[in-house]
């Protein structure tokens, strides 16, 4: 199965409950997906979700310096951040409980 499109519909909640782990930059988030079993998400999607939820007002950021290169910008969750968190895993509960039970009746 091709699941590039499942991943689309939970790359926030995915982001979201790494960066509520540890605050991380870009690439590191991408690390920690891909860590976690998600080794079909982008760069570009990460990145451009941080993006987002940092406008949407759900991630705080700021600047690191490095000795060894660029300045990494770092992203943490924030208040509004955790209540979306809190939310998207009660829906993403329900949706996958359905799914399982939808699944379970095919194969009685």
């Amino acid at each position: 199965m091709d699941t590039t499109q499942l991943l689309k519909g939970v790359l926030d909640v995915a982001v979201l409950a790494v960066v509520a782990e540890e605050d991380g930059y870009g690439y590191d988030v991408v690390r920690r997906l891909r860590a976690a079993g998600l080794a079909e998400v982008g760069d570009a999607s990460v990145y451009g979700t941080l993006r987002r939820l940092y406008s949407q007002g759900a991630l705080t950021s700021y600047v690191v310096p490095s000795d060894e290169g660029p300045h990494r910008k770092y992203y943490g969750i924030n208040a509004q951040g955790r209540a979306m968190l809190a939310a998207q895993r009660k829906d993403w509960r329900e949706f996958a409980g359905t799914m399982a039970r939808l699944l379970e009746v095919e194969a009685a």
